[in-house]
């Protein structure tokens, strides 16, 4: 479990998620816990790690606090509806609906790396309703199925124009708010179990503070920047893909 919470630290936090749909599956194949206490687990489990990202990158200056804070605003609501509506939300439409999603924006963002636009100008007129937008969908994440929410805030940020560290701190961010909301809802449900959550939140804190020096050689120059957007691209589509399956 530390090997795996190391693993999924750096991995994820470089791509500015939380990790919350591959602890889903750790904690679902390995451990056999039931949907509900995965999610509980998963998210919690991602918390510890998020607040040390994300602390690793404010000390570098890449966190966006107006975006990120409108995002913020937008998807802790969000979480609280999703999590209310979950017990009476069929989960099998809810999958296809997020699937589809993250396949969508996973596919413009390998349009927009190809067509190598100018992102910001591009996402200047629209930024504070799509910023919203992007908030609302990781809330309701968060919310109905405890996942992380890291594919549509990250990857609306890469589309409204931020470079991949920028969009990896800003998110950590963003997320870090989301989990603690979800994450007290999910705690006073008492579904969590700590045995599973220890051993990847002491893997997921090492691996998170490594995450932002990662990061920032990845994207240190413009090819190689390229290709992490376009192997994020890629990333969130297959997400969503397994989402909706």
């Amino acid at each position: 479990m530390v090997i795996v919470g190391l693993a999924v630290g750096i991995f994820v936090i470089s791509l500015g998620g939380g990790g919350g749909a591959i602890y889903l599956g750790v904690l679902t194949a390995i451990f056999q816990l039931s949907p509900g206490a995965a999610a509980a687990t998963s998210i919690v489990t991602s918390l510890p790690a998020l607040i040390m990202g994300s602390w690793s990158y404010y000390r570098r200056g890449l966190i966006d606090f107006s975006l990120g804070n409108r995002m913020m605003i937008a998807a802790i609501p969000s979480i609280f509806v999703g999590f209310f509506i979950s017990p009476f939300f069929p989960e099998r439409v809810y999958k296809i609906i997020i699937g589809a999603i993250l396949a969508f924006l996973g596919a413009q963002l390998i349009y927009k790396v190809y067509r190598q636009t100018d992102n910001k100008q591009a996402g200047r007129v629209s930024a504070k309703t799509a910023s919203v937008l992007y908030g609302i969908m990781g809330g309701l994440m968060v919310g109905i199925a405890g996942l992380s929410g890291g594919g549509p805030i990250t990857t609306g940020l890469l589309l409204l124009g931020a470079s991949m560290a920028e969009a990896s701190a800003t998110s950590s961010y963003v997320l870090v708010g989301m989990s603690i909301v979800g994450a007290l809802l999910h705690i006073s449900g008492g579904n969590i179990d700590w045995h599973a959550a220890g051993g990847l939140i002491a893997g997921s804190l090492v691996g998170a503070f490594l995450a932002p020096p990662v990061v920032l050689w990845m994207t240190a120059k413009p090819n190689r920047a390229r290709i992490v957007k376009l192997f994020m691209g890629v990333f969130i589509i297959v997400m969503g893909i397994r989402t909706a399956l």
